[in-house]
């Protein structure tokens, strides 16, 4: 009985060769621990160490972007590469690496750009930007170009087409950091460029710059100009809907930019528009800003940090034919040929083809 006793109390006691969980914990451990990035960005390295057999890391913000080096070992490297900050104010990302049940986490920060970088107002902080510094062409995701046949507004001669004319010349085109909107005569027809700004949600309110040259010749019409956003044409039609001319400028007035507001009350169907023009010395030819700074109750344009137009809903009145803008609008840059005011003393065929660049656009809004 003894003996029997000893057998049982072996068995259920377990042996040497039990298998038991496995508690070990993978540790990650990571140098540095954080990145300071200036305002002009950088590429940094961060070195990975882990008691786990491969790692993997990720990037929490958009403007971060990582390469990984030997994941499949216990030590390796991530490259961090930062672009520069468009923002006036400092942002923070980071990169977790991971490694079985073990996590390490290395905090971005980067410091804001300076704000003289920028004309916008105090109070107001970028949104969105287009530097056209990439590419031969504009981003499909921010851009959408209108397709017309010429006579479609104001008498204009001009076709729009999207991107390419029949024969495959580019009516809008990134070269040397800049937007360029072509405008030329091909197989006895006009082509032109006429491009929305985020067309389907635009932005209500807020501060919106363009550094611009505009081109030369009797019959160019450029503009930089906002329409309201997924308007309905049969119930709110031009100009009840509203229209925001920031600049305007006909080849046959040289270097003559004006900037207008449209509503229902106040239009120049009716010789009511409310608008202001001023000569800048160069316009043709040469970069000069063109801005808007767009409140619930002020409308007011600069040219080159200068008030050009500046009208209230005060003056004009609260109702929406008077103030119809209280609803989002998208920007519009487009370079029309001939047409009503463009052609108003015909047009020099000689003169083209014409460009009108742009070497950025910049929207603000207050938080």
């Amino acid at each position: 009985m003894t003996l029997l006793i000893g057998v049982v109390l072996i068995a259920c006691g377990g042996g040497d060769d039990e298998e038991k969980p496995n508690t070990s914990t993978v540790t990650v451990s990571c140098q540095p621990e954080a990145i300071a990035v200036p305002a002009d960005g950088g590429n940094y390295t961060i070195n990975v160490t882990t008691t786990g057999k491969e790692w993997g890391a990720y990037a929490e913000g958009e403007w971060i972007s990582i390469t990984t080096s030997n994941t499949l070992s216990q030590n390796g490297s991530i490259t961090v590469t930062i672009p520069a900050n468009p923002m006036v104010e400092a942002r923070t990302g980071s990169v977790t690496v991971k490694s079985g049940s073990g996590r390490k986490t290395v905090t971005v920060n980067q410091a804001a750009a300076e704000k003289p970088a920028y004309n916008a107002p105090d109070g107001y902080t970028l949104v969105w930007h287009d530097e056209f510094d990439s590419g031969s062409e504009l981003n499909a995701s921010d851009w959408t170009h209108e397709v017309q046949n010429s006579g479609w507004v104001n008498n204009e001669l001009q076709n729009y087409v999207n991107h390419l004319s029949p024969a495959g010349t580019a009516v809008t085109e990134i070269k040397n950091g800049k937007l360029r909107i072509n405008c030329f005569k091909e197989n006895g027809k006009v082509y032109s460029g006429r491009v929305y700004a985020h067309v389907n949600q635009g932005w209500q309110y807020g501060y919106f710059e363009a550094s611009i040259k505009l081109p030369k010749g009797k019959g160019t019409w450029p503009a930089f100009w906002m329409m309201p956003v997924g308007n309905d044409w049969n119930t709110n039609p031009w100009p009840m809907c509203g229209e925001i001319d920031i600049m305007e400028e006909v080849g046959v007035v040289p270097n003559e930019v004006s900037s207008s507001v449209h509503t229902q009350d106040y239009n120049h169907t009716k010789n009511t528009q409310k608008t202001h023009a001023m000569t800048i010395a160069g316009a043709e030819g040469e970069f000069h800003t063109y801005a808007l700074e767009w409140t619930a109750d002020a409308i007011t344009t600069y040219v080159d940090g200068k008030v050009q137009l500046a009208v209230t809903k005060q003056q004009l009145g609260s109702s929406h034919n008077q103030w119809p803008f209280h609803y989002a609008f998208y920007p519009i840059f487009n370079l029309a040929w001939g047409g009503s005011w463009g052609g108003m003393n015909g047009v020099d065929e000689t003169a083209l083809p014409v460009t009108m660049e742009v070497d950025y656009i910049r929207v603000f809004q207050k938080k």
